[in-house]
């Protein structure tokens, strides 16, 4: 055996390659992880235990990978996969066929909430127990150490029992946390392979010496029959189970079985429970020791009595049974209702209660309540919320159960600090200590707060719970100060890291409200600046491993200057694939790190975070806090629009320079966040302004009598610099340029203009400046700095009119678009799922045409001039609106109940190229076929942006992506040639950069067009590793085109008209674009023999495309 740190996905991974000859993959939080080593691991050269290397082939949705490890089994290959959540439920028909035909093989699931009133990318066990009738034998591991160790008793089990297994583990809790673990050498693993039942498996394969017939169709006469024949086989599984938990456990150190007894072996009073908790429960027995014990549930399928009756003490009086699920309408969740089946002879009180859905904390203060509870038992509880609706939440106190010495890191989302804390997890793991680390983090790809739970130990870890009592406390962003109580966890003697640019005076007027505690607590409080640091060194705003020298400059668990060597190589592993440049830089910034201590003075105030809103509440991370009652009138999920959820997060921000300004509005436009936006006054609106706002204006051109200025809402900017280096200027000097955030006064000037002045159409809306005079419906948002994506949606809001609904696609987009407290859109705004999206947005269209069919009835029936003209032009939106006002709905009451129906609605559904070029295709076909009036935004990345950067169709060939890790070898889908086969449909393509007003014109035309309509948008994303940084992401778009890569065009289906937007490509700077991007310039590195020849390719295809677009233009003269 050998000790590794690593987290869950890896541990399992660890063991699930040593058994798969070909896996089948798709992307999906938090189970990616374990499919991207899987391709990363094939590409190496790594071989599993066959001594072959596996074949990874990625499909377009769950419901393809399962269906081709179906296919895999049916030639005697051993195939895995890996999933969670809606990916798995996508899985559940094909999982029926697999367990009917009785092949071994093995899934692994990160559990996962599922998707219901909403989106969760957290961990329960909501997916797993809804396949628990497939026929798949179930296993769960409790910890990182089970995620390898029981992986390989499912995979042994499932040879044996020739039956398949699934073995899942907390998404998150375990998928994603990191510890130290011993894993098995090779050869020791291969000895437990039962080759006999191998060889069986393999002679069952389709064979044209041996022809069957399987699958067949059967009536109501044998299919009962054959079904229960199958008994014998998943009566064998417990025992098969046992012996291969025995002898993985001989070799481990670890006593397993299909369910384990932890405790005092005379209790009366029992947990059972299975996954995460299971641990944290393991140490508040060993705090209480008293009549208290577990039974930790590994086998859940078949669930067998004999081995739970053989761990069940018999002083057992009392149990509670601990479900990570909510089942509706059910006397009882899924395990519960097992045990009180399985117990029904006893003369037992069995509760049940349900815990940590959405990866809710579950903490030792808890588990002892429950405890307690059962001294007066409970029928039904809850634990971890405050239940003052129906009353079932348990009430408790904290309880600190173990000595770990414990940090906690508050970083934002891209700067570096959850690999901050992965890299000192392993540095320190190196060593002989034991590590562990949770990151708690939103859906966002980046943009949100992070927090990073880390603890050391001399002994093994088990607290699979937040960090609530640590030592040292690092914050790297000085305005959290502001938005929410980082501090107050603080140990007693603690310390405190701040990263701050904040004169001395400004932090310790910030540390006003903690003073008091600080100084009760004797904690220390100690600064860096790392964001100069990471400026000086041309960092950008990656400041994580100036962070991390810092650490180690506070902790003394390592040796300092071990662990800077130790920084130093883990630089040049991580940064020097990509940029040998960046890895050096990072090196020198180390040699600048140096902290000041901060001595307080006497100045105090009170600590107060007002939280009378659920949005309040989230703001400043105290949902935790909220009680049940608070979510009344929101239990279907709706929210309303709301503001910001963090402000000021840039210490840089543009400030406007009115001389220099030619009044184009191209900043506006290309702003992702809404941030800056231009103002018309008329000279009334100008008079009553005030003088701040006065001096900013000029006369505006083309606009007689008004005056123009550009606003911008600095606390909501994120720095990215797209605007300023959009900005074309006048004579050269840019109209836009970069202050410090704390010199800016852009506020109060937006503030007010937005209050106090109206839109203008003095310009049409068609254009630059006419799109921009109109406030867009989508702003201030979390997307990343600089998102490609985003400034596209900006404008469809800005050209639409009052009609506009969106439905989402699952993804970047309805991250950023529905996290909250942030719900950026004032427009109808609905996310179903991923695969869906297309034919979700035509059944909202659909139900309003059925609605306004009802109008037109009815307006049938009663003549009338008004509902003549409505009739006439009932989509469109103005007139529609005309009539809509002007309708006398007293003399009318039956529209009065169809009003919903009567204005002309504008229906896009929105999402990237994972949803349009792959899972969501068959949806996207069947709308653009159907005729129907229903408009697609496809915002292509080229990657599964949010889910970490997976290949998706519409990837080009020699791009390394996850899943692709040495340069994607397959061509790119082109969805816009597929999309102009329909006679009917609007297809564009646009690239903002290459041509603003072709992106204006096509989404007017989109939205004008009778018929369906589907533009695709070229967005630059961090994951394309612009070396530049995502602030030129707008020139990228500009170079993307010019050069070829991505060509712009508009075709209208219905008149038979195509419009070449693109001017001939410079296919000569084809190579200077890809060089721009590490997806591209990387894959020398990491693939030198092949690079020139794939990248050739990849040109080579561009090439052809553009011809046959421009063919096309041929065809037309």
């Amino acid at each position: 055996m050998k000790k590794i740190t690593c987290d869950g996905n890896e541990a399992c991974v660890r063991a699930s390659y040593l058994f798969t000859e070909v896996a089948g993959i798709y992307p999906i939080t938090p189970s990616s992880p374990m499919p991207e080593l899987i391709d990363k691991w094939s590409f190496e050269g790594k071989k599993n235990i066959f001594g072959e290397v596996p074949k990874v082939i990625e499909m377009q949705s769950e419901a393809g990978a399962i269906g081709l490890v179906h296919g895999i089994l049916q030639s005697g290959v051993l195939a895995s996969t890996y999933t969670a959540s809606q990916g798995l439920l996508l899985m559940i028909p094909n999982m029926y066929k697999i367990a009917g035909e009785m092949l071994p093989c093995t899934m692994h699931v990160a559990a996962r909430s599922l998707a219901t009133h909403a989106l969760s990318i957290f961990g329960d066990h909501q997916d797993v127990y809804a396949t628990r009738s497939t026929g798949f034998c179930m296993i769960a591991s409790s910890s990182v150490q089970d995620a390898y160790n029981l992986a390989l008793v499912s995979h042994l089990s499932s040879l044996e029992a020739s039956l398949p297994f699934m073995h899942f583990f907390d998404g998150f809790r375990t998928s994603h946390e990191l510890n130290k673990i011993n894993i098995l050498e090779d050869e020791e693993v291969k000895k437990l392979i039962p080759y006999d039942k191998l060889e069986k498996f393999r002679s069952r394969a389709l064979n044209n010496e041996r022809p069957i017939t399987r699958g067949t169709n059967q009536n109501g006469d044998i299919y009962f029959q054959e079904t229960e024949a199958r008994n014998k086989f998943y009566d064998r599984v417990p025992d098969i189970v046992n012996e291969y938990m025995s002898k993985v456990g001989k070799l481990t150190g670890i006593d397993y079985k299909p369910f384990n007894y932890y405790g005092n072996p005379k209790a009366t009073k029992v947990i059972v429970a299975m996954g995460s908790v299971c641990e944290a429960i393991k140490e508040t027995i060993d705090y209480l020791n008293g009549d208290i014990g577990l039974i930790e549930v590994h086998l859940y399928r078949p669930f067998s009595n004999k081995y739970l009756l053989d761990v069940l003490p018999n002083t057992v009086r009392k149990i509670a049974v601990l479900d990570r699920t909510k089942e509706a309408g059910s006397e009882g969740e899924p395990l519960y209702l097992d045990i009180t089946s399985s117990l029904k002879d006893r003369d037992l009180v069995i509760c049940h209660g349900r815990y940590g859905l959405s990866s809710k904390d579950v903490t030792p203060g808890m588990i002892k309540a429950i405890y307690d509870m059962l001294d007066n038992p409970k029928d039904e509880f809850t634990i971890g919320i405050d239940d003052d609706v129906t009353n079932l939440s348990l009430d408790y106190e904290d309880i600190n159960v173990t000595d770990n010495t414990e940090v906690l890191i508050y970083g934002y989302g891209s700067d570096g600090m959850v690999s901050c804390s992965k890299s000192l997890l392993s540095i320190i793991g190196d060593s002989d200590k034991y590590v562990q680390g949770y990151f708690e983090y939103d859906s966002k790809k980046s943009g949100g707060v992070t927090c990073s739970h880390l603890r050391f130990s001399d002994k093994p870890i088990r607290s699979t719970y937040f960090v609530h009592n640590p030592k040292l406390v690092v914050i790297s962003k000085d305005t959290y100060l502001s938005v929410f109580d980082a501090i107050t966890s603080l140990s007693t003697n603690g310390t405190l890291l701040i990263n701050t640019s904040m004169s001395e005076n400004d932090l310790l007027d910030a540390l006003n409200p903690y003073k008091r505690f600080l100084k009760e607590k004797n904690i220390k409080v100690y600064v860096v600046d790392a964001d100069e640091i990471a400026r000086k060194h041309n960092l950008g705003m990656k400041i994580s491993m100036i962070m991390e020298k810092a650490i180690f400059k506070l902790i003394s668990l390592v040796d300092e200057d071990k662990a800077t060597k130790e920084l130093e190589d883990y630089v040049m592993r991580k940064f020097g694939v990509k940029s040998k440049e960046v890895a050096e830089n990072n090196i020198l910034a180390l040699n600048d790190v140096s902290l000041k201590e901060i001595v307080l003075d006497e100045m105090e105030e009170d600590l107060e975070f007002p939280s009378k809103t659920i949005y309040e509440a989230l703001a400043h991370r105290k949902g935790n806090g909220l009680k049940v009652s608070a979510f009344e009138g929101f239990e279907d999920g709706s929210f309303e629009h709301t503001e910001p959820e963090m402000q000021n997060i840039s210490e840089f921000v543009p400030r406007w320079i009115k001389e220099n300004c030619i009044q184009c509005a191209m900043c506006s436009l290309v702003c992702p966040h809404g941030v800056i936006r231009p103002f018309l006054l008329n000279e009334e609106e100008y008079e009553k302004a005030p003088d701040y706002v006065k001096e900013r204006c000029k006369p505006a051109l083309g606009a007689p009598n008004h005056y123009y200025v550009i606003a911008i809402s600095a606390k909501n900017c994120t720095g990215c610099g797209v605007c300023i280096n959009t900005c074309p200027g006048m004579r050269g000097n840019k109209a836009l340029a970069f202050e410090k955030l704390k010199d800016s006064k852009n506020n109060r000037v937006f503030d007010y203009l937005v209050e106090n002045v109206k839109e203008k159409d003095n310009f049409k809306k068609e254009t630059i400046k006419g799109s921009q005079l109109q406030k867009p419906k989508f702003a201030f948002h979390g997307a990343c700095a600089g998102c490609g994506e985003t400034a596209y949606i900006k404008l469809l809001t800005q050209l639409s009119d009052d009609n506009l609904m969106i439905a989402n696609a699952t993804g970047c987009s309805s991250i950023y678009g529905g996290e909250l407290p942030n719900a950026p859109y004032s427009v109808p705004w609905i996310n179903s799922l991923f695969e869906d999206n297309a034919e979700f947005g035509y059944g909202i269209l659909m139900g309003f045409e059925y609605g306004k069919n009802m109008v037109r009835e009815y307006m049938l029936k009663h003549k009338d001039e008004l509902f003549d003209k409505w009739l006439q032009n009932s989509n469109d939106y103005n007139i529609t609106k005309e009539v809509y006002e002007k309708i006398d709905y007293e003399k009318h009451p039956r529209l009065k109940e169809l009003k919903n129906y009567i204005i002309a609605k504008n229906v896009w559904a929105v999402g990237g190229d994972g949803w349009a070029y792959d899972i969501g295709f068959g949806g996207i076909d069947h709308v653009l076929s159907s005729g129907a009036n229903i408009n697609i935004l496809v915002l292509n990345t080229e990657v599964y942006s949010n889910t970490g950067g997976q290949a998706s169709k519409a990837t080009p060939e020699g791009m390394v992506a996850e899943f692709a890790a040495s340069g994607k070898k397959n061509y790119k889908k082109d969805l816009a040639r597929i999309a102009m086969a329909y006679p009917n449909a609007y297809v564009a393509q646009v690239s903002m950069g290459a041509n603003m007003m072709q992106t204006i014109k096509a989404f007017n035309e989109a939205i004008k067009h009778d018929g369906p309509s589907i533009i695709i948008a070229y967005c630059p994303c961090i994951s394309h590793g612009i070396k530049a940084g995502m602030g030129c992401s707008v020139e990228e778009e500009a170079l993307a085109t010019k050069c070829g890569y991505f060509p712009i065009f508009r075709y209208d289906g219905s008149k038979d008209e195509f419009s070449l937007d693109s001017p001939n490509p410079d296919f000569s700077l084809y190579d200077e674009f890809l060089n721009n991007q590490t997806r591209y310039s990387m894959l020398k590195t990491v693939n030198p023999e092949n690079a020139d020849e794939m990248l050739q390719i990849n040109k080579e295809e561009a090439i052809k495309r553009f011809n046959f677009y421009k063919g096309l233009v041929k065809q037309e003269k």
